[in-house]
C-alpha cells in the first residue's frame, strides 16, 4: 500500500488551507487600520477573482462593495463615506459663524474649523497651507489628532498607546501635515503627558524614547 496521498486529495487539502488563510486575512482587513499596504490591497483583489457555487449558480467570492470596503488604504471609511464625514467641518464652521462672539473670541470659527487642514495644503475643507492658518488653528489640529488616536471610549476602535500616537504624529510632522515647530513644543514641554495622566487609561501610558521625535 502506498504512503503517497492521491493527487486530488492533496489538491483539496491545499485549497482548504489556502481558503482558510485567505479568510483569516480578510477578517483582519475588515477590522481596518491606520494604513493598509499595497500588497494587502492587491491580495484582496486576487482573492476577489475566485468564485463559488451558490444554489447552483456561480458567483464571485467577494462583491464589488466588499472589495471596496476591504481595500481602504487609510482608516475604515470609503471615499464616499469620508466625503460625508468631512462635511462635518463645513457644517461646524457655518454653525459657529452664526453665534454672537465677544471680540476676544471672534476667531473661534477659524480655529475650530481648521483642525483638519494640513501644513502642505492637502487638508480640508479649504486646503489651507501653514501661513494661511492661525497658530491656534495649527495647535487645534495637533490636539485633535492626538485625542482621536488615544481616545479609548469610541465604539469603532481601541485607543492607541501613548508611544504609538506620538510616533504617528512624528510621522505627520515629517510629512508636513502638522506644524513642526508646535509639535516640537508639544514634545519638549511634555504636553502629551499632562493630558495622558488625566484622560488616558493606565495601560495606554507606556514609555518611549522622546529624542526620536526630534529627528
Amino acid at each position: 500500500k502506498s504512503n503517497k496521498e492521491p493527487s486530488d486529495y492533496t489538491e483539496f487539502t491545499n485549497s482548504v488551507n489556502q481558503l482558510t488563510n485567505d479568510f483569516e486575512f480578510l477578517k483582519k482587513a475588515n477590522i481596518g487600520s491606520e494604513l493598509m499596504s499595497q500588497n494587502d490591497i492587491d491580495r484582496v483583489k486576487e482573492i476577489a477573482k475566485r468564485t463559488w457555487i451558490n444554489m447552483g449558480k456561480e458567483e464571485p467570492l467577494l462583491t464589488s462593495n466588499e472589495i471596496e470596503n476591504l481595500s481602504i488604504k487609510h482608516g475604515t471609511l470609503t471615499a464616499k463615506e469620508r466625503e460625508i464625514i468631512n462635511n462635518h467641518v463645513v457644517v461646524s464652521i457655518e454653525m459657529l459663524k452664526q453665534l454672537p462672539y465677544p471680540k476676544s473670541l471672534k476667531n473661534v470659527p477659524e480655529i475650530a474649523g481648521g483642525h483638519h487642514e494640513k501644513m502642505d495644503g492637502t487638508g480640508y475643507p479649504n486646503g489651507l497651507k501653514r501661513p494661511e492658518m492661525s497658530i491656534q488653528a495649527r495647535m487645534m489640529a495637533i490636539a485633535d489628532i492626538f485625542e482621536a488616536l488615544t481616545a479609548y471610549d469610541r465604539p469603532y476602535k481601541k485607543g492607541k498607546k501613548l508611544s504609538e500616537a506620538m510616533h504617528i504624529l512624528h510621522k505627520m510632522k515629517k510629512e508636513n501635515h502638522i506644524d513642526p515647530d508646535l509639535f516640537d513644543i508639544f514634545v519638549k514641554q511634555e504636553v502629551y503627558m499632562s493630558y495622558a495622566k488625566e484622560f488616558l487609561a493606565p495601560e495606554q501610558i507606556d514609555s518611549f524614547d522622546k529624542d526620536l521625535l526630534n529627528e
